[in-house]
């Protein structure tokens, strides 16, 4: 049963890691690996000589951790409150209702930010007007990118991440809020004292992998919120990826700075595990 996800993990991850020999070319599309010029460490020297360099590596760090902070918890506090919840249809609806927009596009969901936050005809801007005041240029205003990219995402994510989190719940043992309840326990302690603590196996191991991502942030998104006026705080290593290898055809140099990327992924991922085994007592390994 486990063989088809077994050869589909070996020709879609494994294979292509053959290409990590780009990093070290000039590599060009009609040559090829063994006609492409060997440069050794060039690439990556003159990605980390970029006068970009720190505001790329600044923005994507940033960007995911505030998505750390304020995403991560958004779905435990959602389960959390989602078992409080004693009328099953009502729980149900609004479960429903957390979970859709999980399966809407990023081009809907930027369309829908636009129809919003947009400069002309925005809900938002239309009600500043309306009452009197100077209408913001959200897309255009550096100050904005993040909180709008962060809340989207949360709305987007929120519902579908909470799933895990439910059925940890969910397996719990019912003696133990029993108990608890006979010894004079509320609603609020048995949260703090039994749900949370249970939880914490499938906390850890989730908080670990989302350390371990903090740098792949998704540049669909971005990219369909880009402007030039807000590239300073917008520009992250995968839009640069993007930008230098299929825009600019510098697949070499795109490779280069993909591979650092990913190995300082990895590096963040034994740090998020050595954080979860301190502080949660449970890591990945």
């Amino acid at each position: 049963m486990s063989l088809c996800g077994l050869v589909m993990i070996v020709l879609f991850k494994y294979l292509p890691m053959g290409g990590i020999i780009m990093a070290f070319q000039n590599y060009s599309l009609f040559l090829g690996f063994s006609g492409s010029k060997w440069i050794g460490l060039s690439n990556f020297i003159r990605f980390f000589t970029d006068p970009y360099f720190f505001r790329i590596l600044g923005n994507t760090f940033l960007l995911g951790l505030f998505d750390i902070l304020w995403s991560f918890p958004a779905p435990i506090l959602l389960a959390l409150m989602l078992n409080e919840v004693t009328a099953k249809r009502f729980k149900k609806i609004t479960q429903t209702i957390t979970y859709l927009p999980y399966f809407i596009s990023v081009v809907i969901i930027t369309g829908l930010m636009r129809s919003i936050f947009g400069n002309e005809g925005g809900v938002i801007n239309t009600a500043i007007a309306a009452l009197g005041g100077d209408m913001i240029a959200f897309f255009n205003e550096p100050g904005w990118f993040r909180p709008l990219y962060i809340g989207s995402g949360i709305w987007q994510n929120v519902g579908y991440s909470s799933i895990l989190y439910l059925a940890a719940i969910t397996g719990i043992d019912p003696q133990l809020y029993e108990a608890a309840k006979i010894d004079g326990a509320n609603r609020i302690s048995c949260i703090f004292r039994i749900t949370l603590p249970c939880m914490i196996p499938t906390i850890a191991v989730l908080f670990t992998l989302r350390i371990g991502s903090v740098l792949n942030v998704g540049f669909e998104k971005i990219l369909l919120m880009y402007s030039p006026a807000i590239y300073r705080v917008a520009d992250v290593i995968s839009t640069y990826v993007y930008r230098m290898g299929m825009i600019n055809q510098d697949y070499g140099y795109a490779a280069a700075v993909g591979l650092f990327n990913s190995v300082v992924a990895v590096l963040f991922l034994l740090f998020g595990n050595w954080i979860s085994g301190r502080l949660f007592d449970e890591s990945l390994w």
